[in-house]
């Protein structure tokens, strides 16, 4: 599937009817992760809204390294990611690894006041 054409929005009301990410929310995916070549191992869905998933290795402030792409795209890849559909503004999910439980805790960026 060609994601770069399919539409996305930036939010969506949440929760989310029946705990499933809506068809059209987009959120900002580490190319890595989009591609396939690793794991999501880090979910984030900040206070402001907005849904970043990561591999939890390389930087994805990196020029190029990140993209907006369909998250429920992206969890025909993983899944698992399904399950963090109903992560609250304000918190992030991480895992050591494909497969293993997701831990859930407060997020905020660095540097801004919880």
């Amino acid at each position: 599937m060609n994601h770069a054409s399919h539409p996305v929005v930036r939010h969506a009301p949440f929760p989310f009817p029946d705990g499933r990410f809506p068809p059209d929310l987009g959120a900002v995916v580490q190319r890595t992760v989009a591609e396939g070549r690793m794991p999501a191992l880090v979910v984030i869905h900040d206070g402001e809204g907005d849904w970043l998933i990561g591999d939890g290795v390389n930087d994805p402030n990196l020029p190029g390294s990140s993209d907006v792409y369909c998250i429920a795209c992206t969890t025909e890849n993983d899944p698992s990611l399904s399950e963090l559909a109903g992560l609250p503004p304000g918190f992030a999910a991480f895992r050591d690894g494909p497969g293993l439980p997701w831990t859930v805790e407060p997020f905020s960026y660095e540097g801004e006041q919880g």
